[in-house]
């Protein structure tokens, strides 16, 4: 680091927390001219000026502070959104982006702003790679505005004076493979998790009827690559206790009292299965039951203090000692840190370097009224107390051990649980550095009748370190003095034991996993980082995956059918085996053996896997019962024809109308429209028996009266899979039927789709043939070449001729619409269409209607001078609702002719006043099935 005297240079400073860069920032500036507070562009992270000397140089130093990571990634464009691809996509085709949210701008104009103003940049972010990683995002953010930044980190594992003060004297450069790990667990996380999240919760939300509460939250199924491999093990251990068998055993007690206590010896076979042969070995003791001393071993046994705390395994001793969840532990540990009452509580260190003055800390704790006696005998030398503490297996080269860095006796503030850690950090560390305890064993082996038995005693010679643990203990248990020997004149080497009995017992099954077993396991299969298990273990019970019964897990069966199912199909995915491999090979990175693009490459194509969702479906249906939903309010109907991947759903649309249509949509757009005169529409269980490939479940159908021919019932169950003639017949009547208009090739299938049904041919093969002059025929041809009509979807005319959108009059001529009448409805959603204005070079300035709705469609409708005209003669509107078009017949009057001459068919047979085909005034017909219709100019 160059330095100097003469001007003083501007330096920022950016810590990780506000809280941490008050702290720090309050260290630095004491005996400096004191210190200045203004306001940055976040109300919540302020900003500190004070004046400093860093190695003799001179610093104006500005210290502010970000809220966590800066930036987030993301996937780009449409792929946010859940039916925008197939979920395998995600694994490698979809782009991500790292960018600053909206929440986080304040922050970054902040940076920025003060960024332009400075020569140096140092960055006091959490030493772990996490922390590195964000120090890279501040660096992102203010090089982009300065490129001619000096950045510097600053290494610090507590806020205590004496770290401060020795970090910001020994700057060094950031480490740019520690952040290249994070980048790699984000993209990796990101879509694996996203892709199986989405298949999941699509295939499996809405098909089954989930017999618990979400407490109002939406139920989301997730998939973790550390969340599913720690739901593994609780539902693994679950197995192992169902599927445990009880077997009842026997074994033979034996005990022996006399003035110096009472010995309790343990058969050495332990117990046997069978009672009979257990029956004849008890009968043999008891008919010699003198018992022979055979051996007597005196052993000297020490029990050694633990080793230096880390965030590990801090998590499992709150949770084995006071209860605490691991989430709850570390909440109040990182509150205890940010206060400088602790160092650093996110670490996988547990070992000690060898420069770290340890006796120092012990100092600080000499006046607390509990542990403060033992910390003074261990500061004695003629105690023989002290002993530098073992050394574990754990560095990550970024913080040391968890320890205590002041003295408190408990603070205001502070709840029960902040002096639960404390003390648990105070006790551990001093225990650590004290000698372990002792303890004179002696083990007894005595023979009767040939079978052998065994006991231990235990006396404590000297408790040292369990003097200040009181987390822990060692029970000593007193037994009498023996000899070895066969002569009968020493009591101690035969006796007559005082009872010998014959019990039983049964096998029991192994507990649930409670939350400290859990972390072990997480630990020792690489599962997660120190700062990252506690997460993980919520979230389990945060998805209703698993409950927590008093401080064990149990799997909910959400949980125990996602693991059958991915179990059934052969996978690991349940298993840690793979995201331990990911940790491995993320490490690799962060230490600069293995390259960033290839561990990512890699670990996204073990995870990549075409799913089986079968299996998942029969895994959910030994602990659920089907429905016919398969997404929000829409009902299955069967496997979809088209893109045989995704199902067919019934769906009403927001203006009543329903239609049978494809859940993969827009990837898909299989649709059947259902006739427009429909009020009410529910799939049943019943499955067709005529048509295949099944399962087809029926419709209940339920009709307006007025709006279908007499000859047909109001209620109808019907079946869309082609044997239903009724229903066809009704669904000729209101125009609707069968269309698939995606000209891109389904999901799955490699051909394109056709664009419109055998319902549709018919319809155009039945319309009688007639004579017609060769100008009408050329017509008539160009129209049927233009496609199907973009309102009632029927071939033979234009969408401006189109007579759903018409008015009866049979004199008037006709006139354009007026834009003043209003939007058109969309011909596939039926949501308001908006007018827009072209830019294109052809067609630029002129305005079209198009769709908006983001839900379902959003393309072009009609040109605003191509929109079907009118034929109301003194009519006030100059457009009819398409709403009773599609349904067939509808009630009241059309537009605003005078039909007093005019006849039309009700339900019952008789004549309408009033109403009557526009195309021919047959009152026997509509003029939707008018055989002049397309005939006329």
């Amino acid at each position: 680091m160059a330095t100097g005297g003469g001007r003083a240079i501007k330096v920022l400073n950016v810590a990780e927390k506000p809280s941490v860069a008050k702290q720090v920032s309050s260290i630095l500036s004491r005996n400096q001219g004191g210190l200045r507070t203004r306001e940055g562009r976040s109300r919540y992270n302020k900003i500190f000026e004070f004046n400093y000397n860093i190695q003799g140089q001179q610093c104006q130093m500005m210290f502010t502070s970000v809220t966590g990571h800066l930036m987030e990634i993301e996937f780009e464009g449409r792929y946010k959104k859940w039916h925008s691809c197939d979920p395998v996509d995600l694994f490698f085709e979809a782009p991500i982006r790292k960018h600053v949210p909206q929440d986080k701008l304040d922050i970054k104009k902040t940076l920025e702003e003060e960024a332009r103003k400075c020569q140096w940049l140092v960055l006091w972010l959490d030493g772990d790679r996490e922390g590195e990683n964000i120090a890279f995002e501040v660096v992102e953010v203010c090089s982009s505005v300065n490129s001619h930044l000096n950045i510097w980190r600053a290494r610090f594992s507590s806020t205590s004076d004496r770290e401060i003060q020795q970090a910001v004297q020994q700057l060094v450069r950031p480490n740019q493979l520690f952040s290249d790990a994070v980048d790699v667990r984000q993209e990796i996380d990101l879509r694996i998790g996203a892709s199986f999240t989405r298949f999941q919760t699509m295939l499996l939300k809405d098909a089954f009827a989930f017999n618990f509460s979400t407490d109002g939250r939406n139920l989301v199924l997730s998939y973790g690559p550390c969340q599913f491999p720690t739901l593994g093990f609780v539902v693994e251990r679950y197995w192992e206790i169902q599927a445990h068998e009880p077997e009842e055993f026997w074994k033979i007690q034996c005990s022996h009292t006399t003035d110096d206590g009472t010995a309790n010896f343990n058969w050495m076979r332990e117990h046997l299965f069978d009672y009979t042969c257990a029956v004849i070995l008890y009968e043999m003791c008891v008919q010699e039951p003198i018992a022979t001393v055979t051996e007597v071993k005196p052993a000297e046994k020490l029990k050694y203090p633990p080793y230096p705390l880390n965030t590990i395994e801090l998590g499992k001793r709150a949770s084995r000692y006071f209860r605490m969840s691991s989430e709850q532990t570390m909440k109040i540990a990182e509150e205890l840190y940010t206060s400088g009452f602790i160092s650093y509580p996110r670490t996988e260190t547990d070992s000690f370097g060898p420069g770290m003055d340890l006796r120092i800390l012990v100092q600080q704790q000499q006046e607390h009224p509990e542990w403060g006696p033992y910390a003074q005998r261990l500061l004695d030398p003629s105690s023989g107390l002290w002993r530098n503490p073992s050394n574990g297996k754990h560095d990550d080269k970024a913080h040391p051990p968890i320890h205590p860095t002041k003295f408190s006796l408990g603070e205001s503030n502070w709840r029960e649980d902040h002096r639960k850690i404390y003390e648990l950090v105070v006790r551990h560390y001093l225990a650590c550095v004290s000698q372990p305890a002792i303890s004179a064993e002696t083990t007894v082996k005595i023979d009767i009748a040939g079978e052998m038995f065994k006991v231990l005693g235990r006396t404590i010679v000297a408790k040292n370190y369990l003097d200040v643990y009181r987390f822990e203990s060692w029970g000593g248990s007193l037994i009498p003095n023996y000899t070895v020997g066969q002569q009968w004149w020493l009591k101690t080497s035969q006796f007559t034991p005082t009872s010998m009995t014959l019990e039983s017992g049964v096998t029991r099954p192994p507990p649930l996993l409670s939350e400290s077993d859990l972390l072990d396991r997480m630990d020792q299969a690489g599962i997660g980082t120190d700062a990252t298990m506690h997460d993980h273990i919520k979230k389990l019970t945060d998805r209703f995956y698993a409950t927590k019964e008093g401080s064990q897990f149990k799997p909910t069966n959400l949980g125990e059918a996602l693991v059958m199912g991915y179990d059934d199909m052969g996978k690991d995915l349940w298993r840690p085996k793979l995201r331990s491999m990911m940790e491995e090979d993320m490490k690799a990175v962060s230490l600069g053996t293995k390259r960033k693009e290839n561990v990512l490459a890699i670990c996204l194509q073990q995870m990549k896997t075409r799913e089986q969702k079968e299996m998942l479906f029969k895994a959910f249906e030994v602990f659920f019962d089907r429905t016919n939903r398969t997404g929000g309010d829409a009902q299955r109907v069967r496997k979809c024809d088209v893109c045989q991947e995704s199902d067919l759903v019934l769906k009403k649309t927001q203006n009543g109308k329903f239609m049978v249509s494809c859940s993969a949509y827009p990837l898909c757009a299989n649709t059947i429209w259902l006739p427009g005169s429909l009020s009410e529409a529910t799939v049943t269980p019943t499955v067709c028996d005529r048509c295949s490939p099944g399962p087809i479940f029926k419709i209940q159908l339920t009709f307006r009266r007025l709006e279908i021919p007499p000859q047909f019932n109001l209620s109808h169950l019907g079946c869309v899979g082609g044997c239903d003639d009724t229903l066809k017949e009704l669904m000729e009547l209101s125009n609707s039927g069968h269309r698939n208009s995606s000209n891109a090739p389904a999901r799955g299938v490699g051909t394109t789709a056709p664009s419109r049904n055998n319902a549709q041919n018919n319809r155009q093969q039945q319309q009688p043939q007639r004579q017609q002059q060769s100008q009408q025929q050329q017509q008539q041809q160009q129209q049927q070449q233009q496609g199907p009509c973009n309102f009632c979807h029927q071939t033979g005319h234009a969408s401006s001729d189109c007579y759903s959108l018409t008015s009866q009059n049979g004199n008037a001529r006709s006139q354009r619409v007026n834009s003043n009448n209003g939007p058109i409805p969309c011909p596939v959603c039926e949501s308001p269409c908006s007018l827009t204005t072209a830019n294109t070079e052809s067609n630029r300035g002129r305005k079209f209607y198009s769709c908006k709705s983001t839900e379902r469609c959003s393309f072009f409708v009609c040109w605003e001078d191509e929109v079907p005209t009118t034929r109301g003669r003194g009519s006030s509107s100059a457009t009819t609702s398409r709403r009773g078009s599609r349904g067939g017949i509808r009630s009241g009057g059309r537009g605003g002719a005078n039909g007093s001459d005019v006849r039309f068919v009700s339900a019952t047979g008789e004549p309408v006043s009033g109403r009557s085909c526009f195309i021919c005034g047959d009152p026997s017909h509509f003029a939707n099935v008018c055989p002049s219709r397309g005939t006329r100019n």
